[in-house]
């Protein structure tokens, strides 16, 4: 602001003044000398209309018409996010299998549509992302969810979501039924969060309590939850979040769009037809 000021100044000078540095010789003015102060007061002019934009932008911006901040930054995130979908549908596309290969599945394998949803346990926005998907599941029988179980809230959410990840390998429907109850239910309380050194393990046994409750072999299921498909699927998880910049829970995935946040029902279900 200092240096536009100056600026203005030197511009307003040269533009009253510049003239009388033009030395002539004579009483009639040369064409030189005549062309020498037209270009001086054409630099002035430049240098105080430049000066008079810089000055008086922030003041329109700011005063005159302060939604054009708003719309400039909903134009820049709709391009950014235009983008990003179209990298997302890109490895979508290609590497689906993969995605889908060691992740427990909600709904028909053969399903036409595909949610991926990066969930947490412990994320009470997950668990209401988790309400409307299941009513989309109710309506819909073209539909599957594919989860990706983001562990992003240390021992609250390591158990839980390798729980599901290892229930996969006894079957699908046992999976997504564990996945119900550990999203309706309150799978640790304040009397475990008390101790924190042992906080890992409390929820790990409320984990296996609610896993037999739903027909899991549990020591099966913590065995498999040490094993090499649920720290492929959890490695798996954690790779496609940081390629597609998830940096919270819910994250959803329709068809080749990205949804990040707790979405309606609605919402979801004109993405699936889109």
């Amino acid at each position: 602001m200092f240096w536009t000021i100056i600026v203005l100044i030197v511009g307003i000078a040269l533009f009253l003044f510049g003239g009388m540095f033009v030395k002539h010789d004579g009483k009639k003015p040369t064409t030189a000398s005549i062309i020498v102060k037209k270009l001086i007061k054409l630099i002035a002019i430049f240098l105080i209309a430049g000066c008079v934009c810089r000055l008086y932008t922030p003041i329109y911006l700011t005063h005159t018409n302060p939604m054009i901040l708003q719309e400039m930054v909903t134009a820049m995130q709709e391009q950014q996010n235009a983008e990003k979908n179209k990298a997302i549908r890109s490895y979508v596309r290609s590497n689906m299998g993969e995605m889908i290969a060691d992740a427990p599945v909600w709904g028909p394998e053969d399903a036409k549509k595909t949610i991926f949803l990066w969930s947490d346990y412990s994320c009470p926005y997950c668990r209401r992302v988790h309400a409307e998907l299941a009513r989309v599941m109710e309506s819909r029988d073209d539909v599957r969810v594919v989860l990706k179980n983001f562990s992003i809230h240390g021992d609250l959410s390591d158990a839980p979501a390798k729980a599901v990840i290892a229930a996969k390998l006894q079957s699908n429907e046992k999976a997504a039924a564990l996945d119900r109850k550990l999203m309706e239910k309150e799978y640790y309380t304040q009397d475990d969060m008390k101790d924190r050194s042992k906080l890992g393990e409390k929820v790990q046994k409320n984990v296996l309590a609610l896993a037999t409750e739903v027909g899991l072999d549990a020591e099966q299921l913590e065995r498999d939850m040490r094993g090499p498909v649920v720290a492929r699927e959890l490695k798996n998880v954690r790779d496609l979040a940081q390629q597609f910049e998830i940096s919270g829970t819910p994250y959803l995935i329709i068809g080749e769009k990205a949804f990040p946040g707790a979405i309606p029902y609605d919402q979801i279900i004109e993405a699936l037809d889109k």
